[in-house]
């Protein structure tokens, strides 16, 4: 099992349940078959950026401000239609970027779907898809200045 693989898995127990100490996350990840240590377990929580309130973990929503230097550096445009969202990207970086992008758990999107060049992103929303929009460009292109998709 990959790095990746055990921290998706783990998202899923602290988002389908309550889990109070780091040997409780433990547990349940022995009951799905997943053995590791204290040490690992407390660095994947660092790393998935876990918060501890009122005696639960927590997975925080990801500020914009977190968007990976890779997702930023890879998308050209962002545009949407109805619920769909399509970022087209410099050629052979969305695959790379959904994968990223994916990992922040933007609440409203449904999937996603990545090419060569293109980022599908299906939303629940016509007016969700709208908002999302509008927050990536903000932030995709703020560093951007002067980008023609930056408008």
């Amino acid at each position: 099992m990959t790095k990746s693989q055990r921290h998706e898995i783990i998202l899923e127990i602290i988002k389908s349940g309550s889990v109070e100490t780091q040997e409780m996350l433990r547990e349940r990840l022995l009951e799905g078959g997943i053995d590791v240590t204290q040490a690992t377990l407390s660095r994947d929580i660092k790393e998935l950026g876990l918060i501890k309130k009122q005696d639960r973990y927590f997975v925080p929503q990801k500020s914009t401000a977190e968007i990976p230097t890779l997702i930023r550096e890879s998308v050209n445009s962002i545009d949407h239609a109805m619920n769909m969202v399509v970022f087209k990207c410099h050629a052979g970086m969305a695959m790379a970027a959904c994968a990223m992008f994916d990992k922040l758990g933007y609440s409203g999107v449904v999937g996603t779907l990545a090419g060569d060049d293109t980022i599908f992103i299906v939303m629940r929303s016509e007016k969700d898809a709208a908002a999302f929009v509008k927050e990536m460009q903000s932030v995709i292109f703020s560093s951007k200045k002067g980008d023609i998709n930056a408008q």
